[in-house]
């Protein structure tokens, strides 16, 4: 009973690491906004986690560099199990103006697998807002915690 009460918290406070593989940065400001009291994503109980072993949910924004590959595919191993992976913006997903740089090793899809896709060059709060509500029930479902 307890362990079932304390899955339940956990859905209700998913915490979220941001991962870098390259962007403009235009996507982690549009990240960055939704902390801010304009939007308050923490009423939703989403909170920025320090370190990928608190987190339950990564955030991906760039493509994929030569550079950042291994940092990511790190980070993404040290997330406990189960975790949904969110690809933040057009670069994760198709590269979008950086395809076919010598520095891009390509999507994040290519590497990891990818839970939620949130597409713009830099996406609105609001769908951001909504991919990581997605995310939040992808979480619930893989846990298997029901009537949440």
């Amino acid at each position: 009973m307890f362990n079932k009460l304390i899955e339940k918290s956990r859905t209700k406070s998913p915490w979220i690491y941001h991962v870098n593989s390259g962007s403009c940065n235009g996507c982690d400001i549009e990240l960055v906004a939704l902390l801010g009291p304009r939007y308050d994503c923490e009423r939703l109980g989403i909170k920025l986690a320090g370190s990928p072993r608190h987190a339950d949910i990564v955030v991906v924004t760039g493509p994929v560099t030569s550079q950042s590959k291994d940092r990511v595919l790190r980070v993404l191993s040290q997330v406990p199990e189960p975790k949904v992976v969110v690809s933040l913006g057009s670069c994760p997903m198709s590269c979008n103006v950086f395809k076919g740089s010598y520095s891009v090793e390509g999507p994040l899809d290519k590497w990891t697998h990818v839970d939620v896709s949130v597409g713009g060059c830099a996406p609105k709060p609001e769908a951001i807002i909504d991919g990581l509500i997605k995310a939040i029930e992808i979480l619930k479902e893989k846990r298997g915690v029901n009537n949440v």
